[in-house]
């Protein structure tokens, strides 16, 4: 037996060991990677369901998914948590600063929690995302939640990962809205108002209320420190779930998602490529852009065409 087939044997066996390197192995782009994933596509990953929760910094997203992590355990779930840092600029690591705020669960067995850092991806999610998420839903974690980088709208790409999209409210945000309004608060499927007790939250309520009022989003108030509103927060969840499952919309979202995480990678492994060949491009990048762009992709393809024909190459997506 190879050491993937012992990774993978330790995630269904719920090894945080096995867990933490295989998504390590994805995450830093280990030629392994492709023998790992083949490997996990269980049947349960059709049978989670993936929380996005995104919003400003400072709404407190960190402290609800505490509290949701702990209504669900005492569910009897095993939670799995990908928590998107933003990017050291001098490192390119995480922050790891959702890890230190979930300390409260770090010694249940039963809560997975990994810290990623977003490498410079645009949308608050960094590649290997979909894959640590489906790793954690094979070691048995259901829900997996994604928590987001609060950046505001280029966060809309974490409704292409989970099923359900929460985006986390405050007061304080208030003009906010009409800014977010052809933004991430189109795609959330229940907008949270967090620190209910505070003053301006029953007009950003009113407002949220207002102007979704055409559109099936659900909007709840909490106050994530003392847990008010979680339990109908996760009720909420479970209704949307199971509504999406019975009309199918379940199922073709995570086709959708499936293809764009495929296309994702095919970026990721051509980036270098291209770069290469920009280099090596005539006339210092002088002319349209879009020009030399669709000639280097040209070169790219009849390249691997010709390399295929020769070869024909395993390819694995």
């Amino acid at each position: 037996m190879n050491d993937i087939d012992e990774i993978v044997k330790g995630i269904y066996l719920k090894e945080p060991r096995a867990i933490g390197r295989a998504i390590s192995i994805i995450e830093d782009g280990d030629q392994r990677a492709g023998a790992l994933l083949k490997q996990i596509n269980a049947k349960n990953i059709q049978e989670s369901t993936i929380l996005g929760i995104t919003g400003p910094i400072g709404t407190g997203k960190s402290t609800i998914i505490n509290q949701l992590i702990a209504h669900y355990r005492k569910q009897g779930n095993r939670v799995g948590i990908v928590a998107i840092d933003p990017s050291s600029p001098v490192s390119g690591g995480a922050f790891l600063g959702d890890r230190i705020r979930m300390m409260r669960h770090a010694m249940d067995k039963d809560v997975v929690v990994r810290s990623m850092a977003t490498r410079g991806k645009q949308g608050g999610l960094c590649a290997a995302a979909a894959a640590a998420v489906r790793i954690m839903i094979c070691s048995g974690c259901d829900p997996v939640i994604i928590e987001t980088v609060g950046v505001g709208q280029a966060e809309i790409d974490v409704v292409r990962l989970a099923d359900i999209t929460i985006l986390v409210l405050a007061p304080g945000v208030g003009d906010e809205i009409q800014m977010m309004k052809a933004g991430i608060i189109e795609i959330a499927d229940i907008v949270v108002v967090n620190k209910a007790e505070c003053p301006g939250a029953d007009s950003l309520f009113m407002e949220l209320e207002n102007v979704l009022h055409q559109r099936n989003c659900t909007v709840c108030r909490v106050i994530a420190r003392e847990a008010y509103g979680i339990e109908k927060l996760a009720v909420f969840i479970g209704v949307i779930d199971k509504e999406r499952r019975k009309s199918g919309q379940f199922t073709n979202k995570r086709k959708q998602t499936r293809e764009t995480e495929i296309i994702d990678y095919a970026i990721e492994m051509m980036r270098d490529e291209l770069r290469r060949r920009l280099k090596e491009y005539p006339g210092n990048y002088t002319g349209d852009p879009r020009t030399i762009a669709r000639k280097l992709i040209d070169d790219i393809c009849i390249a691997e065409l010709d390399t295929s024909k020769r070869n024909c190459p395993e390819v694995f997506l």
